[in-house]
């Protein structure tokens, strides 16, 4: 006797399954996010059908002669950083990121660039036509004769088409929300539509052995929207964040099997689309002010490449009888209140009554620790009046207690600021055993700041000559 289908209730941000709806899922919080999905019965299904017996599978030692994989430049170097040199046939990328952001002028790019190099690339569009790609393409000055375009949704019909093709470099699907496979009951974008449409177009590049990169659309909070099993599916998840209120995009990726997930690849937004920037850090300091109170540079890491960025403080008395305020734009709002912890009890500067503003200017989001020391040098420099040094750079990252304690990489961050015309550099000092002293380039000095109060002192003591 035929089987009935089963309906079931699915979270579409985490997947969790339930046997009734319920307003909020209970493994991930989320409201209104629970959808009624039909499941249809396979054709082995009932307790009488017959299993396929299970075959030995080959086993190998871990050690063996294994060439590190080849790589398809993209023809686009920060993207090629980001990705660790290049596309990896048979490999998957996953790129979230938010509308608008440019996810689909960047892919567009890449697919052009490798077109032209000779390759052979297809981009498939679930949400545009045709005609809207190739204005598109027209409008960014982007040539290409031989890309291949396609409007389709039906994954049927989709894999139907890749498979008949030959020597495919690179696929580009966007999005993965928009497609839709004829044996799942559910509407394009559920969870099971996602995750069947995934895996039926991963088995294809790993079998065809084609790079495929999957376009993905992202929650209200910044996550990829869908199952969180389709970021393990994939080979690599790439975010590309940005302000629209800013000219520069940030792609970085959150996981690469093939390369590091600490790079990021930085763009600039134009009218000709989006353009490499290879030296980030002139282009986020060209529209600095030196000697204004409240403001400090930062030596920072991103991966491999020294970014110097400006870190901006403004405090402001707070209005009305209600807490203070702290608004942050590109760093961690309980790091600054941290800090402003540390300043009060361990240094005596009191903040409390006072609205405190800061921004890493040029749109990047700093997470390293070692930005501590700069935000804290612009906070102090904003509660004293007394401006920083035009020429010098800050970085350490400030415990508890008050000390500033070692960060990675201390002589490419020296290398970089002495690049860009920096006189001197605030750092840790060296305590533990074992730690050599950076190496300063000529020209360029260095102060090495023990302790928070250290360094507050001389803002203080400025402050005090200047009063003198």
């Amino acid at each position: 006797m035929a089987r009935r289908p089963a309906n079931r209730f699915v979270c579409q941000s985490c997947g969790a399954v339930f046997s009734k709806w319920s307003g909020r899922c209970d493994a991930c919080g989320a409201w209104n996010s629970i959808v009624e999905e039909t499941v249809e019965p396979t054709a082995t299904g009932g307790t009488n059908a017959r299993r396929r017996a299970g075959s030995r599978i080959n086993l190998v030692g871990l050690a063996g002669d294994t060439p590190p994989p080849p790589r398809i430049e993209t023809r686009i170097g920060e993207l090629d950083r980001v990705l660790g040199g290049g596309l990896v046939p048979a490999s998957v990328v996953l790129v979230g990121g938010d509308p608008g952001i440019g996810k689909s002028t960047l892919l567009l790019q890449g697919a052009c660039a490798l077109a032209r190099a000779g390759r052979k690339v297809m981009y498939i569009s679930g949400e545009e036509a045709v005609d809207q790609i190739r204005l598109r393409a027209r409008r960014l000055g982007l040539e290409a004769p031989t890309l291949e375009l396609a409007a389709a949704i039906n994954v049927a019909d989709i894999a139907a088409t890749l498979d008949a093709e030959k020597d495919l470099a690179l696929v580009v699907i966007d999005s993965i929300q928009t497609m839709w496979m004829e044996t799942v009951e559910s509407a394009p974008g559920t969870v099971s539509q996602v995750r069947a449409c995934a895996f039926e177009l991963i088995r294809l590049a790993k079998q065809r052995g084609f790079s495929l990169i999957l376009v993905g659309h992202v929650t209200k909070e910044g996550a990829l929207a869908g199952p969180r099993v389709l970021e393990h599916m994939v080979d690599a998840v790439m975010y590309f964040e940005g302000d629209r209120g800013h000219q520069f995009r940030i792609l970085r990726a959150a996981k690469n099997r093939f390369g590091a997930t600490d790079e990021i690849g930085v763009f600039a937004m134009t009218d000709q689309g989006l353009e490499e920037v290879p030296n980030p850090s002139a282009l986020f300091l060209a529209e600095r002010r030196g000697h204004i109170a409240g403001s400090a540079v930062f030596a920072g890491m991103e991966g491999t490449r020294p970014v110097l960025l400006e870190v901006q403080a403004l405090l402001s008395p707070k209005a009305g009888d209600g807490g203070a305020r702290r608004a942050v734009v590109g760093w961690d709002t309980g790091r600054l209140n941290m800090l402003l912890a540390v300043l009060e009890a361990r240094c005596g500067i009191k903040l409390n009554t006072m609205d405190v503003h800061l921004n890493i200017a040029g749109g990047l989001r700093v997470g390293e620790p070692a930005a501590d020391m700069a935000v804290a040098a612009a906070l102090v420099s904003a509660a004293t009046g007394q401006p920083t040094s035009a020429g010098s750079v800050y970085f350490g990252e400030v415990g508890l207690s008050g000390e500033i304690r070692q960060v990675s990489q201390p002589d490419t961050r020296l290398k970089e600021a002495h690049k860009l015309g920096f006189e001197q550099a605030f750092l840790p000092r060296r305590i533990a055993r074992g730690n050599r002293k950076p190496t300063a380039p000529d020209g360029l000095g260095i102060q090495e700041i023990g302790h928070l109060g250290d360094l507050v002192s001389l803002f203080t003591g400025a402050m005090e000559e200047a009063a003198g």
